[in-house]
């Protein structure tokens, strides 16, 4: 969030924010961002195309708009995943998305959450699971003809959370078409070991969100209505920069995953809650903390890695 005359704004606020973050991700050695797709539609009307404000973020600096992230989290009658008869709505609003990425020089992960929030879906049966592979198939083939990979990003309170349910959905889905796209916070919440999920489905990862948690919901807490990010009583906060100390994620292992197993693609910081933190509540704050660490112990323990393989 960016202070402004009107209190706490998102960089879309105005093209002076939106030009000032872009210089700071820049100026701490970033090439490019993934943005959520809403944001698409904001920045293009702020600079009057999407191919206008990758212009303007190559001269600020950046590369490219790397990713765009897609969402259904709360189910409607008109759009939910796991009902058959709600996909070619979904499959629409995916191509309207992506229609507004023609002719940039390289989006690389059309990312979705392949599921509505656990409580919406409950319970979470082998069909539903099906029917949400066969809908993201369907959109990944699209995808590909726009030069783009359908990924999906796993979240603790979706209804594809645990082992067994992240194994039968990439078990239905075609794996041309649907890959998968690593949070490490997510996945260490919901239980899971990121580093080893990694490791299993390496072959089809199509990226990364490297943030931190503090702490696995033990208590069903993924079933909080509406929001459990945001409404789950008795937690301030789901997740933490990288660096900041008292983690879960063992991203130094992640990294020797990394490399072990040849995995060549980008690697994305992402903030979730960053107004909340304990050092000045700056999203700018947590993603200098986030290149420090990046800079001093990940490039550190990329290293160790390729000496050990040699």
């Amino acid at each position: 969030m960016t202070r402004t005359p009107q209190g706490l704004q998102p960089p879309q606020f105005n093209r002076e924010y939106v030009d000032n973050y872009i210089k700071q991700l820049a100026a701490l050695g970033f090439s490019g961002l993934d943005t959520m797709f809403y944001s698409v539609y904001q920045y293009a009307g702020l600079y009057g195309s999407m191919k206008a404000f990758e212009h303007r973020i190559q001269d600020l600096g950046l590369e490219k708009v790397t990713g765009v992230f897609r969402a259904w989290a709360q189910a409607t009658r008109y759009a939910a995943p796991h009902v058959r008869q709600t996909h070619e709505r979904i499959i629409e609003d995916c191509r309207q998305t992506m229609g507004q990425l023609e002719g940039l020089t390289g989006v690389e992960n059309f990312i979705v959450m392949p599921s509505s929030t656990y409580y919406q879906v409950e319970p979470v049966t082998d069909d539903k699971i099906k029917t949400m592979a066969e809908l993201w198939s369907r959109v990944g083939e699209i995808a590909e003809q726009h030069g783009m990979r359908l990924t999906c990003h796993l979240e603790f309170w979706g209804a594809i959370r645990t082992p067994e349910q992240i194994d039968t959905f990439f078990g239905y889905s075609d794996p041309r078409y649907v890959n998968f796209f690593c949070d490490t916070a997510q996945h260490a919440i919901a239980g899971v070991d990121p580093v080893e999920l990694f490791r299993k489905y390496s072959a089809r990862c199509s990226g990364f969100h490297f943030k931190d948690a503090h702490q696995v919901d033990r208590d069903d807490l993924y079933r909080t209505p509406p929001d459990p990010e945001r409404q789950s009583p008795g937690v301030r906060r789901w997740f933490h920069e990288m660096g900041a100390g008292g983690g879960l994620v063992d991203f130094p292992g992640l990294m020797r995953a990394i490399v072990d197993t040849g995995w060549d693609g980008l690697l994305t910081v992402e903030h979730d809650e960053a107004d909340m933190n304990d050092y000045g509540s700056s999203y700018a704050q947590a993603t200098a903390v986030a290149k420090w660490y990046i800079d001093n112990v990940l490039a550190q323990a990329e290293r160790a890695a390729r000496e050990a393989t040699k």
